[in-house]
């Protein structure tokens, strides 16, 4: 049965991405709460000055908002609905490792490892979806907060804030190889800061080091400017992990960061040498942002399978998704990488905006742009 979604309901769909905080690095959304069980990890074998790790996501945990939400309905270019099917439950052998982008609303340089609802709503965005396909274990890390990500003082990649936020996160990956892994393969996934924190960690930790290397089944890093050698798929970020070239490849990387409108030069995404993932002792020089389109791996268009939370869509329905709505295409210019995402027309589907401003794109949403996408990636693994 197809009903008729009305333009102002599909209108606060979108809107909830903005209201779950998955504002990577702006916006300023309401005073969090804190969950008052976090979980912890306590361990015999730990080292006595190692802390705990406090786990936003840990199978068999409650809460746990990284646990998939499967109801979902898909909206036609005329705005009408139907059910989606749910994605078979697939998840093997294999753990996804997600790190979220800068959400919380502390007012201290670093957050503390307090669980509140911008964690939570994010991890639920960006996540959940995940759980159909592998066991997502997610950190609390100390990251740079939305109070201080303009603080140039703090910017510098060997900032004492910045490498807190990476030990912090260092600790807690090698607390889950010691005692959570138990051999199982790894899907990395990371947004904005937490894309530039995984590629920090897989450029120190796991790139150099083959035994690691090769538990990480693929590694999702959007929003973040990894970094290739011109026209190869190494050289700048990582030695070793390659760029993804088709779907079900292993061991590799999908990274981009997504525009409608084309960016301009020196912006904080898609520019070699600028935004949230320059590295230390790296430069700009003979290196350029990589750029991997999600829905097909190829050079040509192609369309995404976005998927949002639902707000107010149908009862019972967790998303929606608009298969169809946006193309996809990796373009290069004026030493910019990026994906350009191009809207269907004519279309009664709302459009998502480049907010805050086009400078951004539209980076709030590089993860829900081609969720379905994603996640099929991960289920096409060997």
């Amino acid at each position: 049965m197809t009903t008729h979604l009305r333009p102002r309901r599909v209108a606060l769909l979108l809107a909830a991405v903005a209201a779950t905080g998955l504002v990577a690095c702006s916006g300023s959304p309401a005073a969090p709460a804190a969950r008052s069980t976090p979980s912890t990890h306590s361990t015999s074998g730990r080292a006595a000055s190692a802390p705990a790790t406090v786990w936003l996501c840990r199978p068999g945990h409650s809460p746990d908002p990284c646990t998939f939400a499967e109801r979902a309905v898909s909206v036609d270019a005329a705005g009408r609905t139907q059910p989606d099917p749910a994605p078979s439950a697939d998840q093997r052998d294999l753990d996804c490792f997600y790190v979220y982008p800068t959400v919380s609303t502390e007012t201290t340089a670093n957050a503390d490892l307090t669980i509140q609802k911008a964690e939570d709503d994010v991890a639920v965005a960006q996540a959940s979806r995940f759980s159909s396909v592998c066991r997502v274990w997610a950190p609390m890390y100390r990251q740079r907060t939305l109070t201080d990500l303009f603080n140039l003082a703090h910017a510098a990649p060997d900032s004492p804030q910045n490498l807190l936020a990476l030990s912090s996160l260092r600790s807690a990956w090698h607390d889950y190889l010691a005692h959570d892994n138990h051999g199982r393969r790894v899907v990395l996934i990371g947004h904005s800061q937490g894309a530039a924190m995984l590629i920090r960690l897989i450029r120190s930790d796991i790139d150099p080091d083959p035994a690691v290397r090769t538990k990480v089944a693929l590694a999702i890093l959007l929003g973040g400017n990894v970094t290739v050698l011109p026209g190869r798929t190494v050289g700048g970020s990582f030695q070793r992990i390659p760029l993804c070239t088709r779907r079900g490849e292993s061991g590799c990387v999908i990274a981009y960061s997504s525009f409608l409108t084309p960016p301009s030069a020196g912006g904080l995404f898609g520019t070699a040498g600028t935004g949230v993932s320059l590295q230390s002792g790296e430069t700009a020089r003979d290196r350029e942002v990589a750029c991997v389109n999600p829905a097909d791996f190829s050079a040509a268009p192609a369309p995404l399978r976005p998927y949002f939370p639902s707000v107010r869509l149908t009862a019972g329905a967790h998303w929606a998704t608009y298969p169809g709505r946006y193309v996809a295409q990796c373009r290069s210019a004026n030493g910019v990488t990026w994906l350009q995402v191009t809207p269907h027309a004519p279309d009664a589907r709302p459009l998502v905006t480049e907010d805050p401003s086009p400078s951004w794109g539209l980076h709030r949403v590089d993860v829900n742009l081609a969720l379905g996408d994603l996640v099929a990636a991960v289920a096409a693994l060997p």
